[in-house]
């Protein structure tokens, strides 16, 4: 198992080479080069414990603008895409619960990703593939500054699937492992 450095470390390179090297989101650059992403590593099994760490993490982003974004890692408990999808659902009747829903909402990504309907071998799943199972909290407030200087932003998701099929199913799976190996 990977220390939580080695594990922050694989998604910073992810989220420099995938996220913004094919820039799957146009406006992460920008708080990558502001150093404005926190890197949360939770080595929890439970629910119950994974939930609480996202809901303290959603509370200190309430209290410290300086953080713009978090990525919640769950490099244990979720190696399932199954159980992870039911983390991401109660994740999400959490956000709502604790008053949070149009200040935060939440992305999701998976090592072993896969949109539904579609083969899993689709090179498309890459565009929410990932090192480690991955919560991405994301202020709302943010996001509809960042598409508003975007043309067409409900164009990117069709965009990146192009893209990841474009770059074909052994790229992505190259770059993905690339990531895993820069410690």
């Amino acid at each position: 198992m990977p220390s939580n450095a080695e594990i922050i470390d694989h998604c910073q390179q992810w989220v420099l080479q995938v996220i913004v090297g094919l820039n799957f989101c146009p406006f992460a650059k920008s708080v990558v080069v502001n150093d404005s992403v926190c890197y949360q590593v939770v080595n929890e099994r439970e629910m119950a414990a994974c939930l609480m760490a996202l809901s303290d993490e959603m509370k200190r982003l309430i209290t410290n603008d300086t953080v713009e974004t978090t990525l919640m890692i769950f490099p244990i408990g979720f190696e399932s895409f199954e159980g992870y999808l039911d983390l991401v659902d109660i994740a999400n009747a959490l956000l709502i619960d604790e008053g949070h829903e149009g200040t935060f909402q939440l992305a999701s990504f998976h090592p072993d990703y896969c949109f539904d309907g579609q083969p899993y071998d689709d090179a498309a799943n890459y565009t929410n593939r990932s090192p480690y199972p991955i919560l991405h909290i994301i202020r709302e407030e943010s996001l509809e500054k960042a598409l508003a200087s975007v043309l067409n932003p409900e164009d990117i998701p069709n965009r990146n699937i192009e893209l990841a099929r474009e770059k074909g199913l052994v790229k992505m799976q190259a770059l993905l492992h690339s990531c895993l190996q820069s410690t």
